[in-house]
């Protein structure tokens, strides 16, 4: 099967000390990407780590493909313990990182410890530098990148970044890198931001020799042949076809459908997009650098996501808006999505749903811990109660705009899900908006999540972008890694259960496997689910599934 080649690099940031280490057995049993960094997770993390803790180790990882010239490969995985959630969690951004990380030689790249002076480190294939950076505390993202690009004479393309919000620990900072692409969800920044971690440089010219199958040329020409109305139009292509069809949630879950979606929707923000915009290889080119002229506001996005979270769900009918919301969190290092519902949750909790300069000011309260901003920097989990709203979040995880109470299975997969309420966890959504699957109900749903959720942790273990299913088929899946469906399948089966294990260690188990609104035959389906797994009927995995699946991974 095809895999990533290449040492892990451990840097002790206590010590101040870097090392590798061959791991061959476990790059062979998981690929790369999310697989591998969950195998090196789950083996070196203490089960009871504290997410902001010197012993929770930040993983960055790419996979197979990122050597390749194949479109939709532009991507990279990071993984750790979230502070948010308490949960392991793996979270992937865009960009042009991932061809500059593995060129350092390195498919996965391991921190440990914590500095006592703010760090930017240097990553090459000769070494790694530590270089104590107090004059950028603070700084922006771009800041950041500006500082590096002036002393290291390497740009954002190099970087992985911790915004302001990262280093006041923000449960859900983000990890920014190209200066607009996110890793997301989930509150990794606040890692490094906990590591006292400014930024990563990654350059170098040694990348192992990988051999893609030439199926590749076939999926990079179909993508720069393509039509499709998102590369004009990114994610928000849906805006309006889930508004008027399912459910675009509204003033903080309280309606169904926002009649100014066409304002924010996929044809709004073409309006303001000045240019092509893409990752790392990919000729698909479904990134949307937007623009507008009255204002000088300029951003990347906002994605689907982002006009939800920022505007229905906030009553905010305005792109403009939602753009500089949308550039705020990029500049800050936040995620958008549990930035966005939060703030909803503050507006709802204060009558003041539509305040569009409300919510931005707010967005640098959080990233500082100013005033109010430190209650909503903790998320709806912890800060619900204060505000008096209901606690929309699963396993303290803010909810993604696919909305459950319109699509059963997706609501399923947000109970299930080993890091909460996230729509990239499995595929599901995609089969229910189709028609594939009867969006009502949950007959049949548990077993057909089972597949859904594998196939998408493989994707993010070779790593492949989530969008390039009409492109990379399961059949040219099979061919690039040289590998029967099956066994791909298996990998991400072993991924998504070594995630369970370390979460039932940590005292999650079906009790977690919750959502704030009743579905029908809930339980039921949870029982199909677990039974598919072949898990316990109370969501923990038998240990007798783990024991035999132990490498030469344990820590140091």
């Amino acid at each position: 099967m095809l895999r990533a080649k290449g040492t892990r690099l451990t840097i002790d940031l206590s010590e101040r000390e870097a090392r590798t280490e061959e791991i061959d057995d476990v790059l062979a049993s998981f690929v790369g990407g999310r697989g591998v960094a969950t195998k090196l997770a789950h083996d070196r993390i203490p089960f009871d780590a504290d997410p902001l803790g010197p012993e929770n180790r930040l993983y960055f990882s790419a996979g197979p493909l990122q050597q390749s010239r194949m479109s939709f490969t532009g991507r990279m995985n990071a993984t750790a313990v979230s502070p948010l959630s308490d949960t392991i969690r793996s979270t992937n951004a865009g960009g042009f990182l991932s061809r500059n990380f593995v060129e350092t030689g390195h498919p996965v790249v391991e921190f440990v410890g914590e500095s006592d002076e703010l760090l930017a480190v240097h990553v090459t294939d000769e070494g790694v530098e530590f270089e104590e950076v107090p004059e950028i505390a603070g700084a922006t993202v771009s800041e950041t990148s500006e500082y590096v690009e002036g002393v290291r004479d390497l740009g954002a393309e190099h970087l992985v970044t911790a915004g302001p919000a990262g280093e006041n620990e923000v449960r859900y900072a983000a990890i920014m890198t190209s200066d607009t692409r996110a890793f997301g969800r989930g509150g990794l920044g606040a890692v490094m931001g906990a590591k006292n971690l400014k930024c990563v440089s990654f350059d170098g010219d040694s990348a192992p020799d990988v051999e893609i199958p030439d199926v590749q040329s076939e999926v990079h020409r179909e993508a720069a042949q393509s039509d499709d109305v998102m590369k004009r139009q990114g994610t928000t292509s849906g805006t309006e076809f889930i508004n008027d069809n399912f459910s675009l949630p509204t003033r903080y879950f309280t309606e169904f459908s926002f009649e100014n979606a066409e304002d924010i929707g996929g044809d709004a923000v073409e309006e303001k997009k000045y240019k092509r915009g893409t990752c790392s290889q990919c000729a698909y080119g479904c990134k949307l650098p937007t623009r507008d002229e009255e204002t000088g506001i300029e951003t990347e996005g906002p994605e689907f996501e982002t006009v939800y979270a920022f505007g229905s769900n906030a009553g905010v009918g305005d792109v403009v808006d939602v753009m500089k919301s949308n550039d705020l969190c990029d500049e800050l290092g936040l995620d958008t999505i549990s930035c966005g519902v939060t703030i909803s949750a503050y507006l709802a909790a204060n009558d003041e749903f539509g305040n569009a300069e409300l919510v931005h000011d707010l967005i640098p309260k959080i990233a500082r811990r100013e005033g109010v901003g430190d209650l909503l920097a903790e998320g709806v989990a912890r800060a619900h109660d204060e505000l008096g709203v209901e606690n929309w979040t699963v396993k303290g995880l803010e909810f993604a705009a696919h909305d459950g109470r319109a699509i059963h299975g997706q609501g399923l997969s947000y109970a299930t899900s080993n890091s909460g309420a996230d729509h990239m966890y499995s595929e599901i959504l995609g089969d229910e908006y189709s028609g594939e699957l009867d969006p009502e109900g949950l007959e049949g749903k548990g077993p057909h999540l089972v597949d859904s959720e594998n196939a998408a942790a493989f994707k993010d273990s070779g790593i492949v972008c989530a969008f390039s299913s009409d492109y990379v088929t399961p059949d040219r899946l099979e061919a690039l890694f040289d590998a029967d469906h099956e066994d791909l399948m298996d990998v991400g089966a072993r991924t998504v259960e070594l995630e369970r294990h370390f979460n039932n260690q940590r005292g999650f188990d079906r009790s977690d496997d919750t959502l704030p609104y009743d579905l029908p035959e809930f339980e039921q389906a949870l029982d199909e689910y677990y039974e598919a797994r072949g898990w316990n009927p109370d969501g923990t995995v038998p240990e007798s599934r783990i024991s035999g699946d132990e490498s030469a991974a344990s820590a140091d």
